[in-house]
């Protein structure tokens, strides 16, 4: 029997999920500054950005190990993952030395993986049908909230760093309490999981599962390391081809562009399958990814049109990809599938971050953006192999 959902929950979890993510990339945002006062070199971009990631990897696995969204009430878990993430991403204003703000930044990461998989699963929860449209916009809300600590560093320019932590702080848990008072859990959750960690091993023995699993790390493996050095790419462009920008500014729109591209490709889906989406998210971005080398010389308008295509479309399969992985997924263990499959794809990221940092720390030339292309070309090999017909 179909529920009516009422048509706040969607908008409630979206601008909660946007809260809670933005403090993904806060250290990021503020960089330049950490660099000066803490006398950091340029492979602080990678290790930043991995300490964040490191901590969502093992989030996830605690969280799936122990089928924590699957066992309790996920917006409960949603609530005390939002607060204190926002805590200890506070906390680097506060903490000494270099070792103490990658220590925070991990736990950081470690309760996102209650915000970010758990957000998807309870969308997942109220919606039956038409979930790649939902996942649209919820990811879509992720990738605003991973560009907005670029825009608050860009609107508070004048300010002290510590602005941007303690921003993103106060409206993560103000996310998390909006949720929590104002979304219940869904009617479509299954029943509730009980505590068996060989599922994990049981969801992969699922070609269709496997294969939206795989076509997603192949996204990763381009994503997060496109985002961590899209500020590094138009600094560069600035030194070699000189032109008065803003890096914060344009990062800001060049990642934010992809939540708009989140939620086009959501309504998508709802026609064309979220599998045609996927291949045509990642052929576009392969290409921009090949082109990437050859732009550092080209007018402004020019580089910045493919890099806004890139990041158009090297996160619009996103939602997609966790709409598949989710419809293959044994129902009463959603929540697990989504949180392994997040854990593994944001391992990946590490390696790709890493390496794309030391070949750019060792050569500084923009052909070391080519690693970011195994990601399109794998991701493309393995969802070919999805064959489920599904609704979303």
């Amino acid at each position: 029997m179909s529920v009516q959902i009422p048509r706040h929950i969607l908008p409630v979890i979206v601008i909660s999920q946007f809260a809670g993510t933005s403090l993904w990339f806060a250290g990021n945002a503020v960089l330049p500054d950490l660099m000066l006062e803490l006398s950091l070199d340029a492979s602080a971009v990678g290790y930043i950005t991995m300490a964040v990631q490191a901590g969502f990897i093992i989030g996830t696995l605690v969280f799936a190990v122990l089928n924590v969204a699957d066992r309790w009430s996920p917006v409960k878990v949603f609530l005390a993952c939002s607060f204190l993430g926002a805590l200890f991403n506070a906390s680097a204003v506060i903490v000494s030395g270099y070792a103490g703000l990658l220590s925070v930044r991990i736990l950081t990461g470690f309760f996102l993986a209650g915000i970010y998989p758990v957000g998807m699963k309870i969308a997942s929860d109220w919606h039956e049908k038409g979930l790649g449209k939902a996942l649209g916009y919820l990811v879509g809300a992720l990738v605003f909230g991973t560009a907005f600590p670029h825009f608050l560093k860009f609107a508070g320019n004048e300010l002290p760093w510590n602005y941007v932590m303690l921003s993103t702080s106060f409206i993560s848990f103000s996310g998390g309490l909006l949720l929590y008072f104002t979304v219940k859990d869904g009617p479509y959750g299954g029943k509730k999981g009980t505590f068996k960690p060989s599922v994990m091993l049981h969801l992969f023995k699922n070609k269709n599962f496997r294969s939206a699993a795989f076509g997603y790390f192949g996204h990763m493996w381009e994503l997060y390391t496109f985002w961590a050095f899209v500020p590094i790419m138009i600094g560069y462009y600035r030194i070699v081809s000189p032109a008065e920008i803003n890096p914060s500014l344009w990062s800001f729109i060049v990642i934010a562009i992809g939540g708009v591209a989140c939620i086009i490709g959501g309504y998508i889906s709802l026609s064309k399958g979220s599998k045609k989406v996927a291949q045509v998210s990642l052929a576009v971005s392969g290409l921009c990814c090949l082109l990437a080398p050859f732009l550092f010389h080209v007018p402004f308008w020019v580089f910045m049109l493919v890099m806004m295509l890139w990041g158009l479309t090297v996160v619009s399969d996103s939602p997609q990809f966790s709409t598949l992985v989710a419809g293959s997924a044994d129902r009463s263990y959603v929540a697990t599938g989504l949180t392994i499959v997040n854990s593994l794809g944001f391992a990946i990221t590490i390696v790709s971050i890493q390496v794309v940092t030391i070949l750019w720390t060792t050569y500084e030339t923009p052909f070391v953006f080519w690693v970011m292309l195994v990601g399109p070309i794998v991701g493309l090999w393995s969802i070919n192999a999805f064959n489920k017909k599904m609704g979303a």
